[in-house]
């Protein structure tokens, strides 16, 4: 199970590409939130799948947090948030983060000697890191991305990490990559 965590405040195109693709990989990605209703920073409503409290950590294979302002500073200031991030890196499971959510891991010391990236000036907060001058960057478990414009990208890296370069292929083929 896959879950993109969502505040109000996110970007829409970097959390609503990683649902498309993950789904088009016939990955199981829910969007969870503690609100059922979450509004990006450009006022876009989306409608939840679970409650943060519905997540089955045992279960979870990635996380995923998108970026946005708002949206990223929401997550950092979520404790439920926190804890899914916590189990996510303690047993070693993907996490993903692009634009500015890098920092949040950053701020947490998961980027500690990784390689990542994340939206210009939040270089300052990936706390332990190496910064990357590629726009998707994936070092063990974590994945970050540079921001909107490298979206199907970064989505198409989470992909692979689950679903292998052979499927990776396959839906960039079909969406005419």
């Amino acid at each position: 199970m896959v879950y993109l965590l969502l505040e109000n405040g996110f970007e829409e195109i970097e959390a609503l590409s990683c649902v498309d693709i993950l789904r088009r990989g016939k990955i199981d990605i829910k969007i969870a939130s503690d609100s059922e209703y979450v509004s990006s920073n450009k006022n876009i409503c989306v409608k939840r799948d679970c409650s943060y409290d519905d997540i089955d950590l045992e279960k979870m294979e990635m996380v995923i947090l998108p970026g946005g302002l708002p949206g990223a500073d929401n997550l950092r200031n979520n404790e439920k948030v926190l804890k899914t991030l916590k189990y996510a890196f303690d047993n070693n499971i993907f996490i993903g983060a692009i634009c500015a959510a890098p920092y949040i891991l950053g701020q947490l010391s998961y980027l500690e000697g990784k390689e990542a990236i994340c939206y210009p000036g939040f270089e300052k907060e990936l706390k332990g890191a190496k910064i990357s001058h590629k726009k998707v960057i994936r070092d063990g478990n974590i994945i970050t991305g540079m921001g909107m414009g490298v979206s199907i990208e970064f989505a198409l890296e989470l992909l692979e990490c689950l679903k292998g370069k052979e499927e990776r292929e396959k839906i960039s083929k079909s969406i005419m990559l």
